[in-house]
């Protein structure tokens, strides 16, 4: 199944951009980084390489429907609707999917370029079905967590510290996509941060969103690749801490595919 998402990121992605071997060399990296190793390996985290799997599919038929493919309004409508339809199964598979509506206004902003087009809104309203079905998903998570107790594991953990534990985590999480050493099965949570890592962290996110945002008109695949990386992790990078557990890798699965991409864009990747 993992080796199925591998093809489809290279299918979704040559797709939207026409970039066949650079497509096919995020689709590689995305497939044998060792990050992948606990979502593949782990039986119990199948739900990640199947929700993946229809995210992964909700995305193609959006960009189809995004692309315009046919001039058939019946056809358009169809793309729309089993995008809407892969985005419910993946929800059901696991709700890690939830930003996935955010992702869909990402590709409008690049490389589908649909914000040129006027007004936002249209693109917002466009995806409030998706919106729908993602904050349902999130408030059944979170009642099943709770109901479960597994949230209560980290409920002694004080959300000054979890705030720290995210912003160190996200750099973390970039150093091991870089550089897969140490890698293990439990991460356990340190509590309080020292304030010179926390701080040096802040720096770095700040830094690279800033670096971003200015070179957003030049190289827009910088602000989509950073803000996918950023927001697909916002979920579960620990603000509301569900076990004890710092960093997991398997969370990386799809956030990584947007460093993958703002790492190997090309020149023709306008």
């Amino acid at each position: 199944m993992h080796s199925l998402n591998g093809a489809l990121v290279f299918v979704w992605l040559w797709q939207m951009t026409g970039a066949r071997w650079r497509s096919l060399l995020v689709a590689t990296l995305f497939a044998v980084h060792p990050l992948r190793v606990e979502s593949v390996a782990w039986v119990a985290e199948r739900k990640d390489v199947l929700s993946g799997c229809f995210g992964l599919f909700a995305l193609m038929f959006y960009v189809r429907h995004a692309q315009g493919k046919t001039t058939n309004v019946p056809s358009r409508n169809t793309n729309y609707l089993l995008a809407l339809l892969c985005f419910a199964l993946g929800l059901m598979s696991k709700a890690m999917l939830v930003t996935w509506p955010f992702v869909m206004l990402l590709l409008d902003y690049w490389p589908l370029a649909r914000f040129q087009l006027g007004s936002i809104w249209p693109l917002v309203k466009e995806k409030i079905p998706f919106f729908a079905l993602a904050g349902g998903a999130s408030i059944a998570t979170y009642l099943v967590q709770q109901h479960s107790g597994a949230m209560s594991m980290g409920e002694d953990i004080p959300f000054a510290a979890r705030g720290e534990n995210a912003v160190i985590s996200c750099c973390r999480y970039l150093g091991k996509l870089f550089w897969p050493t140490k890698l293990a099965v439990f991460y356990p949570h340190p509590g309080y941060r020292p304030l010179a890592e926390v701080l040096l962290a802040s720096g770095l996110l700040a830094g690279i969103s800033i670096l971003a945002w200015r070179q957003r008109r030049h190289y827009p695949f910088l602000l989509t690749g950073w803000l996918w990386y950023g927001g697909t992790l916002l979920p579960v990078i620990g603000l509301i801490q569900v076990g004890e557990q710092s960093m997991p890798d398997r969370y990386t699965y799809l956030p990584s595919l947007g460093v993958l991409i703002l790492l190997v864009r090309g020149g023709r990747w306008n």
